[in-house]
């Protein structure tokens, strides 16, 4: 390729096109491949690089903990959980509908891994993720109040197609959180989908926000269009210990014998 052309598809940005371009001009000499044959491959490389670019960009802004993914969970561990209704998740068909997700169980339970996972599952189909903490969201508007930015965080939260607001319930939350999460499921209420992971019930939230109307305000609308996943059973952290706990009660019984 000569440099003339190199500096043409620089400008144009066709990076995609560029890095295939020698390959598929052998391919369409070997092959001999018509002009709109030989057009229609370098431009769909053009358009697979840039669909790879805008995936890790969309996954970046997406800020998750982890990557987690659906495939790598343990399903058979806790049978209460519906893995045809986590995968109806993945494919983003709530997004579309606005609809939200609270998911309801204790510590441990594989809570936060699905929703990582299903995150990951929708930014692959093109959605626009946000994945914060409870603790995250109270941090960003304290921060952002003290040198007057909230207006700006405010429109980071109600930007993203899907937000994911992950353990409340882990403690009491500070003074003012709840103004803060109002604000944010009031805005986002029938235009965005939100969704939520708590391994506390629900009547708990006006203590654990610390304003009960505040509380009633945010469920009232959280939950009109939500679909609720409760999850039960033991930790799934705690497996591995319960296991060798086990093993090793039985291997007193058989010294005792």
């Amino acid at each position: 390729m000569n440099d003339k052309l190199q500096t043409t598809l620089r400008k144009l940005r066709l990076s995609g096109l560029a890095a295939s371009l020698e390959v598929r001009l052998q391919e369409a000499a070997g092959n001999k491949l018509t002009h709109a044959e030989f057009l229609e491959l370098i431009l769909q490389d053009e358009l697979a690089v840039r669909a790879d670019r805008d995936f890790n960009r969309r996954l970046k802004a997406a800020m998750f903990r982890e990557h987690k993914t659906l495939e790598d969970f343990d399903w058979s561990f806790n049978p209460s959980i519906k893995k045809k209704q986590v995968y109806d998740l993945a494919t983003g068909r709530f997004i579309r509908e606005a609809r939200s997700v609270l998911w309801l169980g204790p510590p441990g339970t594989g809570k936060s891994h699905l929703v990582e996972a299903v995150g990951n599952m929708v930014v692959r189909a093109g959605f626009t993720v946000l994945y914060r903490s409870i603790f995250d969201l109270v941090r960003d508007f304290l921060h952002d109040e003290a040198i007057a930015g909230q207006d700006k965080v405010l429109a980071r939260y109600l930007k993203p197609d899907l937000l994911i607001i992950d353990d409340m319930g882990m403690k009491q939350l500070p003074k003012r959180s709840g103004e803060y999460l109002f604000e944010i499921i009031m805005r986002r209420y029938e235009q965005r989908s939100t969704m939520m992971t708590s391994n506390r019930p629900l009547e708990d939230w006006g203590k654990l926000i610390g304003d009960v109307p505040a509380a009633t305000a945010i469920l009232d609308r959280f939950l009109h269009h939500a679909e609720l996943i409760t999850i039960t059973g033991k930790s799934y952290r705690l497996r591995n210990k319960d296991a060798a706990r086990m093993k090793e009660e039985e291997t007193c019984t058989e010294k005792g014998k």
